[in-house]
């Protein structure tokens, strides 16, 4: 019976099953001798610890086992529809065919069924890997015949045969100019299991002059953060100093953000001050939504955006000023207006913030006490002063949402200082104003007015009334909040009876 399989392994019959994987080959069986050339796993990537796979009856034990019948095995599954990998070992086997003929036939398989063989050259892979020169010494095959050796279930088989490819580039840096840096990561992983050193440091020089979109931004960070190699620790800090804060910038924050929102404030052109405020505003709160707890947040201090508010508040006081007192020939009155526009601008830019940053308490009662600067507003023609109403209205909707928790002194103040400036200007918001939400402002307005005690209500409300009657559309329509006032006024009354507000307590002796 040997000597039946001794004869049908020379005629090659059998070879095509032995590459495949299917039989192990006498050569290569650990019964035999030479010693196998079969690789186990490198590193935790190359096959997993747990290689080898169930053992394969060779063609000696099944024509040994009589009585059993013959089994055929079908072709190894290759993806149907995958000319991506088809194209791949079409052209890995083309450059490793520039060397001449091989004497290495190398198969890597992943865990889905892909496989791809090639011929490669035992002095290229052991020059170019120590990890194939450590497996691949003593290992001989016989005369005319390639040492088989396969690699099975890798993560990455394609990677594994790119990897293999660029071993045969003599600059293996230049080869990798056009490929995306989802590949060349995945080369990075394999050349480390692999230790294929040209390839890391091709792969690193690559993600090194390669421009990231941010969500490889975040693969590069993670893949490198895990490579854990002396030799290369030096690059892989080049690398990552892209998106990392030294020290001294996170030391600086508070500085840096100063200088920003300051120039933004300052900034001459109007559309590029609208534009950057527009993106200012948007990666504040981008660092506000993060939940991810390895999101490291760069606070802006609470002192310095009040120090900025403070500073706008101070100028605005300054223009409205000088546009009350503004006299003939004194200068350009429209330029002027226009100032006190971009003031009323920046403030209410600055609340936007405060806001969403749910520290805009504070501002509330710094607004309430302007009283010197609503009175020089109210010597302004609405038409250049309405801007300034909006930043009332911008507190009466966020007090009105919850997002501003104040007292309801600090309330009773803010609308006594300006809601009288409110009714006056609405007109002039509804007309000029390109974001005006008019259902917004009275929704706002109603909700923050009902959470005042009762007297509050009716004083705002009846005086409120009046307005109404005689502005009609051009004063905001807050029915809604004066009906719940009259409900609870005249038909829900609550005397405040301080007997039915005590606990009532039940003790019982009861055993439960």
């Amino acid at each position: 019976m040997a000597g039946v399989a001794e004869n049908l392994l020379k005629s090659g019959e059998v070879s095509a099953m032995i590459r495949q994987g299917f039989i192990s080959s006498p050569g290569l069986s650990p019964t035999s001798s030479p010693p196998p050339a079969s690789l186990g796993p490198a590193s935790p990537s190359p096959p997993r610890p747990s290689f080898p796979s169930p053992k394969t009856s060779t063609l000696f034990e099944m024509m040994s086992q009589e009585g059993v019948p013959h089994r055929t095995y079908p072709p190894l599954r290759q993806p149907s529809g995958d000319q991506n990998r088809l194209r791949l070992q079409e052209k890995i086997a083309a450059i490793l065919a520039r060397e001449g003929p091989g004497d290495m036939e190398l198969s890597v398989s992943s865990s889905d069924g892909f496989r791809v063989t090639v011929t490669a050259h035992r002095r290229v892979l052991a020059a170019g890997s120590r990890f194939f020169a450590e497996k691949l010494a003593g290992v001989g095959g016989r005369a005319g015949r390639p040492v088989a050796v396969e690699i099975c279930e890798c993560d990455d088989a394609e990677a594994y045969v790119e990897a293999v490819g660029l071993m045969y580039s003599g600059d293996p840096r230049r080869s990798l100019a056009g490929e995306d840096v989802d590949k060349v990561l995945g080369l990075l992983k394999v050349s480390v299991d692999i230790k294929f050193d040209d390839g890391i440091l091709a792969c690193l020089d690559y993600l090194e002059a390669i421009p990231w979109s941010e969500a490889e931004e975040e693969k590069v960070v993670s893949t490198l953060g895990k490579l854990q190699i002396q030799q290369v620790c030096e690059p892989i800090r080049g690398i990552l100093q892209r998106v990392s804060v030294e020290p001294s910038t996170s030391a600086n924050t508070d500085s840096i953000y100063l200088g920003v929102l300051d120039g933004v404030l300052q900034a001459k052109d109007k559309k590029a001050r609208r534009d950057m405020k527009a993106l200012i505003a948007r990666l504040l709160r981008e660092d506000l939504d993060q939940s991810n707890m390895h999101y490291n947040k760069l606070e802006i201090s609470r002192e310095t955006l009040y120090h900025l508010c403070h500073k706008c508040l101070d100028c605005l006081l300054q223009l409205l000023s000088e546009a009350a007192n503004f006299g003939e020939g004194q200068g350009d009155r429209a330029s002027l207006m226009g100032e006190v526009a971009r003031e009323a601008d920046n403030v209410q830019w600055l609340v936007d913030i405060l806001i969403n940053k749910r520290i805009a308490d504070e501002f509330v009662a710094l607004w309430a006490d302007q009283s010197e600067l609503s009175t020089w507003h109210s010597k302004i023609p609405c038409m250049y002063r309405f801007e300034i109403s909006r930043i009332t209205a911008q507190l009466c909707i966020a007090i009105g949402r919850g997002q501003i928790l104040v007292s309801k002194d600090a309330k009773i103040s803010l609308l006594r200082t300006w809601l009288e400036a409110l009714y006056e200007d609405f007109s002039w918001m509804k007309r000029a104003c390109r974001m005006f939400d008019k259902k917004l402002i009275e929704d706002g307005l109603s909700a923050t007015i009902l959470t005042l005690p009762m007297a509050e209500q009716q004083e705002i409300l009846l005086r409120w009334f009046d307005c109404f009657l005689s502005k009609g559309d051009n004063c905001p329509n807050i029915q809604r909040a004066f009906e719940v006032w009259w409900r609870r006024a005249f038909f829900r009354q609550f005397t405040g009876d301080q007997d039915h507000l005590q606990p009532q307590i039940v003790v019982s002796d009861e055993q439960t």
